[in-house]
């Protein structure tokens, strides 16, 4: 299982409508608002790494109102 971060830029007042959005997203975690230089930071899984790309390219990214995302993968050393 591989998980990340994705950290979410969105248009002014809009954060509160992509995280719930998100939410619904098969293999997202959590989503949550925040503030700071993001909007919307989402904590999501999936089998491989090529999946979460999928997830985050054909899903996330999708989602009306977000202008920028940045993918952390989570890491155990």
């Amino acid at each position: 299982m591989v998980q990340a971060y994705i950290l979410i830029q969105t248009e002014v007042g809009k954060a509160s409508t992509v995280a719930e959005t998100i939410s619904k997203i098969p293999g997202v975690i959590q989503a949550e608002d925040v503030t700071g230089p993001y909007d919307v930071i989402v904590r999501a899984q999936a089998e491989t790494v090529d999946e979460l790309g999928r997830l985050v390219v054909a899903r996330v990214q999708q989602v009306e109102g977000i202008t920028r995302t940045l993918t952390c993968p989570v890491v155990h050393l």
